[in-house]
């Protein structure tokens, strides 16, 4: 009886040693996790708010995997590392304040970084071009066509319109180009708003568009349509 008696609880006391021990960190991962997505954390991706909570969760996300077996004080240690996390993104939003919302509306075609000239946007679209950087070249190209047409009166300025608008109504004044303005429009939504990248051939057909533009005479109220240069 003694022997067999040994050998069971010599097998319980081996079965007890094998199991692993599994410190229950859910609920103070959840806990760090529920506090992190709140929506006053995410207001405008991205951001500097926005991407030093991502390198604070790339951290809190490593601390919690090497504590996956061995967490000091267990689930009351998780918990205290969870409060600190939180204390730490709190201390975040506190020292960089809310993000600011930007002016500009959405689909609007200028920046909210104040007006610049027709010349300023066409520079600016150059010195993208001699980059390569085709993307942001048709972007300043299509500014600069808007604002040349501001600049000589055939569009009154107006904050907040969208590239598309502007085609529309420089159309009026300039039908033999308004089908190619709506089509430099499009190609300018499409690498803004459409994750599209441009390539040399469209910005080259901006510019010359551009410069076909302004040596463009306008069709004035009344006078015939077949009257634009």
């Amino acid at each position: 009886m003694s022997g067999a008696g040994g050998t069971t609880a010599a097998r319980q006391a081996t079965g007890a040693g094998d199991i692993p021990v599994d410190t229950p960190r859910v609920p103070a991962r959840e806990a760090a996790e529920s506090e992190l997505s709140k929506p006053m954390y995410h207001e405008n991706d991205p951001n500097v708010l926005q991407r030093g909570l991502n390198r604070l969760w790339d951290w809190v996300a490593g601390v919690f995997d090497a504590a996956a077996g061995a967490a000091p004080g267990g689930p009351a240690g998780l918990a205290v590392l969870a409060l600190i996390v939180i204390g730490l993104a709190a201390a975040l939003w506190w020292r960089l304040g809310a993000p600011q919302r930007s002016s500009r509306t959405p689909d609007a075609l200028f920046e909210s970084d104040g007006p610049r000239s027709a010349a300023q946007h066409r520079a600016a679209a150059d010195a993208h071009a001699a980059a390569l950087r085709w993307t942001e070249a048709v972007q300043e190209r299509m500014r600069a066509i808007v604002r040349s047409l501001e600049e000589r009166a055939l569009l009154d300025p107006r904050p907040g319109r969208t590239a598309d608008e502007a085609a529309t109504e420089a159309g009026r004044a300039l039908p033999g180009h308004a089908t190619r303005l709506r089509s430099a429009a499009r190609d300018f939504d499409d690498v803004t708003y459409g994750g599209r990248t441009a390539g040399q051939p469209t910005y080259l057909a901006l510019r010359t568009l551009d410069t076909e533009l302004d040596e463009a005479k306008p069709v004035l109220p009344g006078a015939p349509r077949g009257a634009a240069g």
